[in-house]
């Protein structure tokens, strides 16, 4: 059999570069798409630099490639309830998705859309997102249920729960803030830290999901990547601290804390039955090879703020 040709969107962020690499050494042909940092992407993947807002350009890329899995990560993550984010998120998360899926559906050849979906998305009983972010997640997994219905596109939908780890070059999220100001001698401030969360070390989702694309058997279905478990903001800031600056005490509450958090966990038991999978680390482990890869990364001076 011929290797599978797998389309990997935002394959030079966080999630997507070290998934592309987890594929490669499946012996898939990876094509990897991206707007920006080409460089971030395996070299063996062939890249396409594409803005996934260009329905035209999103239609030929499908026809030239024809992939029979599509892991669709491309996205702009921010928690913010800021409005100035109704746009941006708008077009990177359902706007592109929808490309896509439009896409997908004049040229046949596809098996599965894997779709990254989020703990931020509401729920089915709810009704209100709580932020343009979620309000975007939500929008493009309903749009994901009517390709399927109407137009027999199959989606799996992975729930990826608070993803932290090595390689994330957004500064601003918490670990990384958190890491390169203790290494860098500043004084980090936090919120009251008393929100529960489901966190998971990047390699455990990565692995989570290969799996799920390699699956025969999730058509419709959501599954969640997530540890199952649920450690405060507080919890793990005073794990880096413990590792990084344990004469030093963070300090909470010098900011608000933002409105509306959501508080879920993952089901994964149900994700053990689906996958077989697990995540493999713990949150203690994930975060102390966090700390020496950002350390790394500053000391080489790859890493600059």
């Amino acid at each position: 059999m011929s290797p599978p040709k797998i389309l990997v969107t935002g394959a030079s962020g966080f999630i997507g570069n070290r998934l592309c690499g987890r594929l490669l050494e499946e012996k898939a042909v990876v094509h990897a798409v991206c707007r920006r940092h080409p460089e971030r992407v395996p070299s063996a993947a062939e890249v396409h630099v594409l803005d996934l807002g260009d329905a035209t350009a999103v239609d030929r890329l499908v026809a030239s490639v024809r992939p029979e899995v599509v892991f669709h990560l491309a996205s702009h993550v921010a928690g913010s309830r800021d409005a100035d984010l109704l746009l941006p998120t708008f077009r990177a998360n359902l706007a592109s998705t929808v490309h896509l899926l439009a896409a997908l559906t004049a040229h046949d050849g596809c098996r599965l859309f894997v779709q990254a979906g989020s703990l931020e998305e509401p729920t089915e009983a709810e009704a209100t997102p709580s932020s343009p972010y979620a309000a975007a997640k939500w929008a493009a997994s309903a749009y994901l249920r009517m390709a399927r219905a109407l137009y027999e596109l199959p989606f799996a939908r992975a729930r990826i729960f608070m993803v932290y780890g090595p390689g994330q070059w957004d500064l601003r999220k918490l670990v990384p803030y958190t890491v390169l100001s203790l290494l860098e001698g500043g004084e980090p401030t936090f919120s009251s830290g008393d929100r529960p969360v489901d966190w998971v070390f990047v390699d455990d989702v990565v692995e989570g999901l290969a799996r799920i694309g390699r699956h025969r058997d999730l058509d419709g279905a959501t599954v969640d990547l997530g540890s199952g478990d649920l450690a405060t903001v507080r919890e793990v800031i005073e794990i880096l601290f413990a590792v990084l600056a344990p004469d030093r005490r963070a300090r909470f509450g010098a900011r608000d804390d933002r409105p509306a958090e959501q508080v879920r966990q993952a089901a994964s038991q149900e994700t053990e039955r689906l996958l077989g999978w697990r995540p493999a680390t713990s949150l203690r482990a994930g975060l102390e090879v966090t700390v020496d890869w950002y350390r790394k990364e500053l000391e080489s001076g790859r890493l600059r703020r």
